[in-house]
Parts: structure tokens; sequence; C-alpha cells
């Protein structure tokens, strides 16, 4: 176990070492600990030697030089000059943000991005400040479409936030694929099986061998293939981005941007109903759905992000399970800071 100030700075501190500022290494690093504190531990810090990979060898653009297109009031373009998705991500939301405090919306549609880590972190910036927030971002290809036999959209994550009163804000991020990629590299790095129906090999049949899976499976059939597509169309057509198989690969091209694109969305929900009345609602609708009868052999209902909530407060007060070899390289990396 390592606790969560301690894991972050180590990893603040492996960014910074590699010629990042100190502001995007934190941001970085804020993203990544924000993921395990949440037990979402495949967009943790297992990331961290694949970026600084993909940065020793090109793939992303160490000092950024970040470009904002209003379009309106409360619509704007956002060009990350490929640089780290977390901290073009960040400063997107912000910007919806403060568009949405004054214009009831913003929305913004980034390009030339990276991979950006766990949606639930900037859908969380929104509900920090009693906003609604929605985030999604495409990837390269690794799901195959309901009834295909070959990849051609990638997880494709999408994710709400919204603000509650006295409870947690709800919080509801996932993949359109019946899992993240980053689930079955955990197994793999684990040396742990899967479940069937997450992966598929290279002929395109069911396997339980995380190193075995070659294309991912969309969640639900028809309905987590065309959210997929949904999702493609806000983050590529919207932004200009290169979509499906069109994608540089995320594991391997290292020396090539990736050029992704997200969208991001804030809500003041206060333009529609006063915001004490929607807080206070979603609190009830929250107590009711956790009185709601139960089935048979389950102990209670849970809302969405709830689970993820009491991982967070268990993690805080007693530590981050982070497997030996991911500390050791994180040390290694970070002058043995």
């Amino acid at each position: 176990m390592i606790k969560a100030e301690e894991l972050q700075e180590m990893t603040r501190s492996v960014f910074e070492g590699h010629g990042l500022s100190r502001e995007i290494s934190e941001t970085i690093a804020d993203v990544l600990v924000h993921a395990n504190l949440r037990g979402v531990d495949s967009h943790g810090v297992l990331r961290v030697e694949h970026y600084i990979k993909r940065m020793k060898e090109g793939g992303i653009n160490l000092a950024p030089d970040l470009k904002e297109t209003d379009s309106s009031a409360s619509t704007s373009t956002f060009d990350g000059d490929n640089g780290f998705g977390h901290h073009i991500s960040k400063k997107a939301m912000e910007s919806a943000i403060a568009k949405a405090k004054t214009e009831g919306i913003g929305a913004v549609a980034v390009k030339n991005s990276s991979h950006c880590g766990a949606l639930s972190y900037f859908v969380s910036q929104a509900t920090d400040e009693n906003l609604i927030g929605v985030a999604m971002t495409h990837a390269d290809k690794i799901v195959v479409p309901f009834g295909g036999s070959e990849s051609f959209f990638g997880t494709n994550p999408i994710a709400f936030g919204f603000p509650a009163d006295r409870e947690e804000p709800v919080i509801l991020d996932f993949a359109t694929s019946t899992v993240a990629l980053g689930k079955v590299l955990d197994a793999k790095e684990k040396g742990k099986s899967i479940p069937g129906g997450w992966g598929v090999d290279e002929n395109g049949d069911d396997t339980n061998n995380p190193d075995e899976v070659a294309a991912l499976t969309p969640f639900g059939g028809p309905k987590g293939y065309g959210l997929a597509m949904v999702v493609e169309i806000f983050t590529a057509l919207l932004t200009g981005a290169a979509f499906g198989p069109h994608i540089s690969r995320m594991y391997g091209d290292y020396d090539k941007n990736r050029e992704l694109g997200h969208f991001f969305m804030a809500i003041d929900p206060d333009k529609f109903v006063a915001i004490e009345t929607f807080t206070s609602r979603l609190d009830q609708m929250i107590r009711e759905l956790r009185e709601a009868p139960p089935a048979e052999n389950v102990e209670r209902i849970y809302v969405p992000g709830e689970i993820e909530m009491m991982t967070v407060k268990d993690r805080k007060a007693n530590g981050i399970p982070v497997s030996d070899s991911i500390i050791e390289y994180l040390r290694k990396e970070s002058g043995g800071k």
C-alpha cells in the first residue's frame, strides 16, 4: 500500500524529470492517482511507463502551445498542439465551465490531443462547481463493430457527472466496449485471466487469456456499438480528427502524434430549475434507489459512482495497492524520491 500523496508526488517527479513543466506534470499525476483512488487501476499509474516511452520517442509535444477559438459565447474549438491529453482536457473543461456559468451551457471540441486518462476526473471538475459535466473521447481501433470480425472503433468512453446536495455527485464513466482495454492490461500485469466476453483473439474467438486479446467487444451488442459511433461523431467529426481505423495506435507508432479528439460540455442546472431544487431532488432519488428492494443474493442497490467513492475513502485512509514492479519503476524514474 502507498499513500495517495506519496504516489502523486513520485509520479509528478517522473514527468518533471523527463522535461515536462511542473504544471503539466502535476495535472497528469493528479488524473492518474484520481483513477487509482477510485479503484480504476487500469487508468492509474500503470500508464506512466507507456507515457514516458512515447515522450522519449517523440510522440508527444512536451511544451504545447494551447489555442482556443471561440465560435460563439457558449462554444469553442481547442487545439492541444499534441500535448498531454490530461492537461489539455483539464483546460478544455475549465473553459466549458466558465462558459456555462455565464451562458448556461458550454461546449468545447478538442483536437490534436493524446490519451487523457479517466474521464471521471473532468466531469468532476464540473460537479465541483455545481454544474453537470459531460466528457467523451475516441481512441484507436480495438473494438469489433456489432456483427463484425475486425476492430473499427476504439473503446470510446463517455462520462456524465451530476452535482448533489448532501450526497456525493453521481458520476457515470464507462467505455462503450464491454471493458476498457486498460482492464485487460491490468489483468496482464497481474498475471490474471479475464472473464469470457471481454475480448477475442486473432481468429475472432472468445478468450480468457489477456495475452491473446486482439480486439474487444462492444457492451450490450448493438447498443454499445451505436454509442461508440456517437462518441466518434462528437470527438472526430466535430473536431476534424481522424476516425476509427485512421487513428494512430496507442501501443505502437510511438514516434507519431496521436491527434485525438475529445468533447467536453458543462451545463448549469440553475438555468432550468433552482440549483437547490435540483441537488435536493437528486439526493432524494439516490436515497430512494438505495431503499429499492434488491434482487435475491444482492445486498443493496448502489447508484453510479457510489462504489468508486467508497473506494476513494478507503484508499485515502489505508493507501492504494500498487504492484511492486510499478512502484520500483516509479522510484527509479523519479530518482528515488
